[in-house]
């Protein structure tokens, strides 16, 4: 067996090739049927494995093997590499067309491919679910396991089920695990759920190429100015790490703007862009990817000189797992972390918004259990709960077996549910404490990495002798920045204007019948991002003082909306009105005098909850249908410019621009100071 695997390695890498320490042990393992877990450092060759062992498989007449991949472009790099071994590879997952998919089923039924990717997701829907009985596997390969994990740093529900496949597995299909960010808490869990006598594979974590710098600097501004002074002294090409996708979409733009090219990267931006920018990435055409998770694991690219996260990440795990992309096949590659203003209330989100509450699990189970079944509209109508969250809570029970899904309906199951609330509440904390980990991190006098290596339970590092605190001065730059250097950043971030797109059907409500909208408005304008550097925050600033906007809001909304306002035919200006403050009617009568528009108050608004406690579309279309009319004229034929302070789901501005077309406008358009929208972060 280590003769063959031996030659194997040599035949595609040449005579000299050799096994890194582990690997010709983790191979033997597996192939002697054992469930084998392998925890070593990224670049350390954990693919190889099993695709030494799948290459050997396949020469014994064995089925395929099938790979549990997280990413996309992980799997590409995959591919790649397989290709290179001479297996013959196919990839199931959400890009393959509907069209398609039987195809490629019907070739891995056969035994056509030696080694098939796919992701948890694609493994757990329906057609490859009726195939599975019909597969021949050779091998079960988990790659990412810590995914398995909900003691993990980033646990996917469809990963959790995969344990189910393991035990149905035959005794003699070895199945292979492998990840390069699991700690002591995490190794056990793993063990457990891979059943059996595990093997584990598990070595020293340092990253002999790696040198850390910490900058601190938490104003967004300030960021953007030392990521543009000092990205050309950065070696090659990197990657900069963003929480949001809208940090990823205008530093990449920011940096474009400045002559330094970059490409965004993150989950819901087109799949076609995305394919784009990595094959840029790949080839060196770009300086920089800006990026969020989406490209935290897996990515396979030696020469990657430079990792930057702009905000901190939310645990040593995540961190460790997306700094090891650098450096993979140099000698030299940085990796800075940058400390931002925002991080902990992003981070704090996700973390209190990991697992579905007790309420939002048992109300969406009583509507369900009430109507004997439910679909997600009618849930949405009948819970004050957001979209996003609903998906979460149907999938999070689907998962525990409380209810299970036909024909776009949920349906209970007849097992008891019970919200286990002591261990979700146990991960929680655990999940903060390793945000605290992370505070340490940015605060520690010692060596970077041996801290973070340490914190993922390697205790035989040694100081790396590379770091900015082993080498007590910074690596790249320093942190002292001049109002001369700043005044870029400051005038980039204060000319995103942005887009107020227009709905164009109702919610389904007991008032709306959820059809098309009659009268919708044109695209708007915001002017910032609430809270954020610059406007935003005067926005809120001037809010929360709760007196008036400043001249100077009123000034920079006039000269954004120039344009705007003549190629609309723009002749007057009506407001949302509020029942608790005059700040918008008092911003919108000075904007009036300001762009020289005639002033109208005729929107009057009837006693309501407030519109930022409804939390889906269904309850804010309702809510804001049944608080806005139009008491008096309208003038006919008129092109308006509706106001407000905060934009968030839309639905305020929908409505009245509805009312005031039914009135007898010709046209609204729609303006905001600020949007306290994050939907598009999640």
């Amino acid at each position: 067996m280590a003769d063959r695997a031996t030659e194997i390695l040599k035949e595609y890498y040449g005579g000299d090739a050799q096994f890194r320490e582990g690997q010709q042990e983790a191979i033997e393992a597996t192939l002697s049927n054992r469930r084998t877990l392998v925890v070593q450092k990224t670049g350390w060759g954990k693919s190889l494995v099993y695709f030494i062992c799948t290459k050997m498989l396949r020469e014994e007449g064995r089925g395929i093997t099938l790979v549990v991949s997280p990413l996309l472009a992980l799997m590409d790099n995959q591919r790649e590499a397989a290709d290179r071994l001479g297996l013959k590879c196919e990839i199931l997952n959400s890009t393959v067309s509907r069209d398609d998919r039987p195809l490629i089923l019907s070739r891995i039924k056969n035994g056509d491919p030696d080694i098939v990717f796919t992701t948890p997701e694609t493994l757990f829907s329906d057609d490859v679910q009726r195939s599975l009985p019909d597969i021949k596997i050779g091998l079960f390969v988990i790659d990412e396991a810590h995914c398995i994990s909900d003691w993990g740093h980033d646990f996917r529900l469809d990963y959790g089920n995969l344990n189910k496949i393991i035990a149905a597995l035959p005794s003699r299909v070895p199945v292979l695990a492998t990840t390069a960010t699991a700690n002591d808490r995490v190794v056990e869990d793993l063990k457990r759920q891979l059943g059996g006598d595990v093997f584990v594979s598990r070595g020293s974590l340092m990253r002999e190429s790696l040198a850390i710098q910490i900058v601190k600097l938490p104003d967004t501004a300030d960021r953007y100015t030392w990521i543009l002074k000092n990205i050309a002294s950065l070696p090659g090409t990197g990657i900069i790490y963003c929480l949001t996708r809208n940090d990823c979409e205008h530093l990449s733009g920011f940096l474009n703007q400045n002559g330094v090219p970059a490409l965004p990267y993150y989950s819901g931006r087109d799949e076609a862009e995305n394919i784009a920018a990595i094959k840029a990435f790949s080839e060196n055409s770009i300086k920089a990817i800006v990026a969020t998770v989406k490209l935290g694991m897996g990515f396979d690219k030696g020469d990657i000189g430079f990792v930057i996260h702009f905000q901190q990440p939310s645990n040593i795990v995540s961190y460790y797992q997306q700094i090891g992309r650098a450096g993979r096949k140099l000698d030299r590659a940085y990796a800075i972390l940058m400390s931002g203003c925002e991080d902990e209330k992003i981070i704090d989100y996700f973390i209190d918004t990991a697992f579905p509450t007790r309420e939002e699990c048992e109300s969406a189970m009583k509507e369900i259990e009430e109507g004997g079944g439910a679909g997600k509209n009618y849930l949405l109508s009948r819970l004050n709960m957001p979209g996003g969250r609903l998906d979460k809570t149907l999938d999070f029970l689907m998962n525990e077996n409380a209810i299970y899904k036909q024909n776009a309906r949920y349906y209970p199951s007849l097992n008891t549910y019970s919200y286990d609330e002591e261990h979700y509440s146990v991960v929680t904390e655990i999940r903060r404490r390793e945000k605290e980990q992370m505070r340490d991190l940015i605060d520690t006098g010692e060596c970077y990495l041996k801290f973070v290596v340490n914190c993922l339970d390697d205790k035989s590092a040694q100081p790396c002798g590379k770091c900015a605190n082993c080498l007590g001065r910074p690596l790249i730059g320093g942190e002292a920045l001049s109002a001369a250097e700043k005044e870029s950043a400051l005038k980039f971030i204060n000319s995103l204007i942005l887009p107020i797109e227009p709905r164009k059907r109702w919610a389904k409500t007991d008032l709306t019948e959820g059809g098309a909208i009659e009268y919708i408005n044109l695209e708007g304008l915001c002017l910032s991002r609430y809270g954020d550097v610059g406007y935003g925050r005067m926005v809120s600033e001037d809010k929360r003082g709760g007196v008036r906007f400043r001249d100077e809001l009123v000034e920079r909304s006039a000269e954004a909306l120039k344009e705007l306002i003549a190629r609309n035919g723009i002749t007057r200006i009506a407001f949302v009105p509020s029942l608790r403050s005059g700040l918008v009617k008092d911003f919108a009568a000075r904007l009036a005098t300001a762009t020289g528009l005639k002033f109208t108050d005729v929107i009057k608004k009837s006693p309501a909850e407030q519109q930022k406690f409804m939390q889906n579309s269904a309850h804010q279309c309702h809510n804001a249908f049944a608080s806005f009319h139009v008491e008096g004229e309208v003038e006919e034929g008129a092109n308006i410019l509706l106001v407000d302070d905060i934009v968030d789901s839309r639905w305020t501005l929908t409505v009245c621009g509805f009312r005031l077309m039914e009135k007898g406008a010709a046209s609204v358009t729609p303006y905001a100071l600020a949007t306290s929208s994050r939907r598009e972060d999640e």
